[in-house]
């Protein structure tokens, strides 16, 4: 029997490169974002590339009432979801706490953290009375370790590191897994999101350094979702070679005067 995969925030980066590599192993995918067209040319794409049943689910995940709506709709379309990633999530803005945009604080806050809060809540229940799954939550660095201007961002993914040592706790009795993948600096539509738009800026975060890859995160969410039944996950944290963490970053160049 092929199983289901959800995930949220699908139409580019991580949540696009994980829905790919699951589809490409057989997954029926359920794919959710707020472009509607984006989601569409990706169920084509998949479901002809892999011959897969793709779910298209269109809503703001900041949005509880969507959620809801969405998730009860899933409901009548597929038996089971096997596996939940909430990967929906975005920075917005750089700035010192003085200086923040409030109207960024509320977008970060209502995506990063409720929305997360509000699709668990409609998700966990189907887990429950089926007996298994499996809850992935994207995370970051910048939940382990604060840096300079990151505050709000910074504290929505340290709350998604707790919420997910709480998962953890509140399911394990009922054999539901709950893994916390976070990422250093990876090359997505991350920064151009975080800076509004302006593509030179969002370009500069990656000179000089090889930076993670959507696919490389794929590869990793694959990985936990395919041990043993009895194996989990629980924390993983992955940066590129130019990173020990989410402050502390060499350059290529950098690399090379240190060699010499």
């Amino acid at each position: 029997m092929s199983k289901t995969i959800l995930v949220t925030g699908a139409t580019s980066g991580f949540g696009k490169a994980i829905a790919t590599l699951f589809a490409q192993h057989g997954y029926n995918v359920c794919i959710t974002g707020r472009r509607k067209e984006r989601l569409e040319q990706l169920k084509t794409e998949l479901e002809n590339n892999f011959g897969i049943a793709v779910t298209t689910l269109q809503f703001d995940i900041r949005n509880r009432q969507e959620v809801e709506d969405a998730i009860s709709l899933l409901q009548q379309k597929i038996d089971r979801i096997d596996i939940l990633v909430n990967n929906a999530g975005l920075a917005a803005g750089l700035s010192s706490i003085e200086d923040g945009d409030v109207d960024d604080w509320e977008t970060m806050i209502d995506t990063n953290v409720k929305g997360l809060l509000y699709i668990t809540r409609q998700v966990a229940p189907l887990m429950k009375a089926q007996g298994s799954g499996h809850i992935v939550n994207i995370g970051s660095t910048a939940g382990k370790l604060v840096y300079k201007n990151g505050n709000v961002y910074c504290a929505t993914k340290f709350a998604v590191d707790a919420l997910t040592q709480s998962m953890r706790i509140d399911l394990l009795p009922y054999g539901i897994k709950v893994t916390a993948i976070n990422p250093g600096m990876a090359e997505t539509e991350f920064s151009l999101v975080r800076f509004k738009g302006d593509e030179q800026r969002a370009k500069s975060i990656y000179n000089d350094v090889q930076p993670l890859t959507a696919n490389d995160i794929a590869g990793v969410v694959y990985y936990c979702a395919t041990l043993p039944p009895h194996v989990c996950v629980n924390d993983l944290t992955l940066t590129c070679l130019n990173q020990a963490n989410g402050i502390y970053t060499v350059k290529d160049s950098e690399k090379a005067a240190i060699q010499k």
